[in-house]
């Protein structure tokens, strides 16, 4: 099983992520977009693992209290071009101790330096910049991580909730 913890997004971030979807395409970006459904802010990713209640074991130890996320710029890794976040200590913690918590019960994770970003196109191909594209100023209340499954279906990636822990 292809798992990963993530934080869902709130219906306004997730416009906001569509009117930037759509500036791209106005600015000449093609590519694939992400499918607004598959918005998600990976905040550790798991991989190939086939026990997914000992990954849940594992957030549960994680303590958190609500706090804010912000949008703020975009930018790419190559051809994946994506939103970014406000810098927050917050998220900042949480991330730390979840990978704790997972590197504590022997669960393997990738352990690249955690960049906060939303991706909200891959492959793309971006021929004369980004003209009129702006990331709209919106925020939302982190108050839950969720396990998620991802399978390859017939037209893209199927990500299915396993668990959150609150």
């Amino acid at each position: 099983m292809r798992l990963f913890v993530a934080i869902e997004l709130e219906e306004n971030i997730k416009d906001a992520l569509i009117e930037v979807q759509g500036s791209m395409k106005k600015a000449g970006v093609s590519g694939n977009f992400t499918p607004i459904e598959n918005t998600h802010l990976t905040i550790a990713f798991i991989g190939e693992y086939s026990d997914p209640d000992q990954v849940l074991e594992a957030m549960s130890n994680v303590e958190f209290s609500p706090f804010k996320i912000s949008l703020e710029g975009f930018g790419h890794f190559n051809d994946l071009w994506w939103v970014g976040l406000e810098k927050s200590p917050e998220l900042n913690s949480l991330v730390k101790s979840l990978r704790h918590n997972l590197a504590d019960q022997g669960i393997p994770f990738d352990k690249k330096k955690f960049s906060p970003h939303i991706t909200v196109v891959r492959r793309a191909i971006c021929k004369k910049g980004l003209p009129g594209v702006s990331v709209p100023n919106k925020s939302m209340s982190v108050d839950k991580i969720t396990l998620f499954k991802s399978e390859r279906g017939k037209h893209g990636m199927i990500y299915t909730e396993i668990g959150s822990i609150y």
